[in-house]
């Protein structure tokens, strides 16, 4: 009797242990995430942020509820969306691009809630982190910086004698600034002319690429500014019928028309987003002290459709910029990248 009594004692405390290991597996985590526009590089950080979020649900047995959000670059629902994410007890915040990061940092100040940044050009220089390499508060993320000089090795490999350039840009956008700067400082060193157009939505952009046209310049400079990305599908035709390559700071440039994009893999700038958003809320790093993450630069897309109709043979594109990348691929139109394989 004894024996069994123990044996019943025994079988009892494996079902309390497994009981308390399977709700500690169970543990359920709430994320409020927010974009800043609908474009086809920030999507495809948000599709692949989500998706590798799924297999760290499965991996290490944890829900993760993610509240989704776009505010449309209107930051008065930006801040309504913070709110309501505060509101309902999210455990960490993910905000993709810089004015998103920066509202969420601004608003979690008091109450401490983890803020991962997704896509922020400059995070030391908007002032999200104290450091890359040590961020000092509640905020940390991945980076999407670009080397604007490799960008020029491209414009000046394809057209050595190049001799006026166009840079188009949004001013209110942080993410153009330090690189408007850094490649009028490379024009100047080489003595080429560039002139300046801005534009603070489609509509303006619209008609910067018609002034662009009008000046007749050689080519277009663009960081990665989610506002001429959003317009990118209006310019892209007249700016490749006028015979004047686009060169961009992203793949979904060229996705959307721009003769070339230049810079880090979105898809796995989601993926290392949503890896950090795991080592804080289940391993317990600590934001502060979690450096931020930055890519190689070393990808050329080029759009072949573009090419064809700028009158440049593509293998021979490829072969100029080759010394200077990574690597170098083709690319079609399309909206979105989901719509290639469709």
């Amino acid at each position: 009797m004894k024996k069994f009594a123990a044996l019943v004692l025994a079988v009892l405390m494996m079902i309390s242990l497994l009981n308390v290991s399977l709700a500690e597996e169970q543990k359920t985590y709430k994320i409020g995430l927010c974009n800043l526009v609908d474009d086809a590089s920030l999507n495809q950080i948000v599709d692949n942020l989500q998706a590798q979020l799924s297999v760290i649900e499965a991996e290490r047995g944890v829900t993760i509820e993610v509240m989704y959000d776009n505010c449309n670059m209107n930051f008065g629902d930006l801040s309504l969306i913070i709110d309501k994410y505060i509101a309902n007890s999210v455990d960490l915040m993910v905000g993709v691009t810089t004015p998103v990061a920066s509202a969420m940092k601004g608003k979690t100040e008091t109450n401490g809630i983890p803020v991962v940044f997704a896509a922020v050009s400059d995070p030391e220089g908007s002032g999200l982190v104290d450091s890359n390499a040590k961020p000092g508060a509640n905020v940390t993320g991945t980076s999407d910086f670009l080397d604007t000089s490799a960008v020029f090795n491209l414009i000046f490999a394809a057209n050595p004698d190049i001799k006026n350039v166009a840079l188009l840009y949004n001013p209110s956008e942080d993410a153009s600034t330090t690189p408007i700067t850094d490649a009028k400082a490379i024009l100047e060193s080489k003595g080429v002319a560039y002139q300046e157009f801005t534009g603070t939505d489609t509509s303006q952009v619209i008609l910067a690429a018609a002034s662009i046209i009008a000046n007749k310049a050689e080519a277009v400079f663009t960081p990665t500014d989610n506002t001429i990305m959003t317009a990118e599908l209006a310019i892209y035709e007249d700016l490749a019928a006028a015979g004047i390559p686009h060169y961009t700071g992203a793949d979904s440039f060229a996705l959307n028309g721009a003769f070339l994009g230049y810079g880090v893999d979105y898809a796995n700038l989601g993926k290392e987003t949503a890896n950090m958003v795991a080592s804080i809320l289940l391993d317990g790093a600590d934001p502060a002290e979690t450096q931020v993450m930055t890519f190689d630069n070393g990808t050329a897309t080029v759009n072949t459709e573009t090419c064809e109709i700028l009158g440049l043979n593509y293998e021979e594109v490829a072969a100029l910029f080759a010394p200077y990348c990574i690597e170098v691929k083709p690319i079609t139109t399309a909206e979105n990248f989901g719509d290639l394989n469709n």
